[in-house]
């Protein structure tokens, strides 16, 4: 079953104002500079209303170093591993290196190239809102950013697996198609099981995907994109070809590099087995091992 939920550390708002609950594991939980930095964020994000201008974080110096290193070696990683249709995008996107870019900024760029627009997440968002507002071409984003001391590992979705991971790949309007599918069906979905069985389709591919491009195997997921570690392994996983059945009910761990993965031939297969599922899914289209 689905579970990037786990990723996220929980919010709350109390009488003590807005609090985020990083693990113990956390690299910043006995930083308490980090952890009212956290809160803080969150609490913007908490704050916005549809139709008001989205929050603008004051970043720090520390923070925009984290955002230099990582998109540093990121950048070396996807023009090794990354696929053609990445490649082409994020050279359309243009997203600094220097700095970290506001969710404004992201918006501007991405909305001429395929609509797209980003709103801020405190956290986590329910599924239904977060796949379901992909039909509108809206992507909930986080604003922090992870750790100084371990700028190339997160525990959770940062600004960095958002905007480097998943901007740069709906800079596509082929992947943003299938994004907006993705929002459609979950208009059509009434059962738990339905969409849970839609969010790990969408893990092992819009996540997780890679595909084959003249006898390499390169990535286009948007958690192998963002992830310094995952995309410098993924090419020891156990690759297994598109199959519905098995992406949607299959069982893995979060915390441990994916030891499957399953391979588009083309960007055009990904399209018409993935993108043509998602545009004809309803509850009882769902195979029954998922209920």
């Amino acid at each position: 079953m689905f579970e990037e939920a786990q990723l996220y550390s929980p919010v709350t708002t109390g009488t003590d104002g807005v609090r985020v609950h990083l693990s113990d594991e956390h690299p910043g939980v006995r930083d308490p500079e980090y952890r009212a930095r956290r809160d803080a964020i969150a609490a913007l994000a908490l704050d916005y209303r549809p139709g008001r201008s989205l929050p603008r974080i004051d970043y720090t110096d520390e923070e925009h170093e984290v955002w230099r290193i990582v998109s540093a070696e990121l950048r070396r990683k996807h023009a090794r591993y990354a696929a053609t249709e990445v490649l082409a995008h994020e050279a359309r996107l243009r997203l600094p290196s220097d700095r970290i870019p506001q969710l404004d900024e992201v918006s501007a760029a991405l909305m001429p190239l395929s609509g797209f627009r980003y709103v801020p997440a405190a956290g986590l968002v329910p599924l239904r809102e977060f796949f379901g507002s992909f039909v509108d071409r809206i992507f909930h984003s986080t604003q922090y950013i992870r750790h100084h001391s371990a700028p190339l590992y997160t525990p959770e979705p940062d600004a960095i697996h958002e905007i480097i991971g998943h901007a740069g790949q709906l800079a596509s309007p082929r992947f943003a198609a299938i994004y907006a599918e993705v929002g459609a069906a979950v208009a059509r979905l009434r059962t738990d099981a339905a969409l849970h069985f839609l969010a790990n389709v969408f893990w092992f591919s819009m996540e997780f995907g890679v595909v084959r491009e003249h006898g390499e195997v390169r990535c286009y997921g948007a958690g192998l994109l963002s992830s310094y570690g995952e995309i410098g392994e993924f090419r020891r996983a156990e690759l297994r070809p598109l199959n519905i059945a098995e992406m949607g009910t299959a069982v893995y761990d979060i915390t441990h590099y994916q030891p499957v993965l399953y391979c588009a031939e083309s960007i055009a297969e990904l399209e018409d087995v993935v993108g043509g599922f998602f545009a004809a899914m309803t509850d009882d289209s769902v195979p029954a091992v998922a209920h």
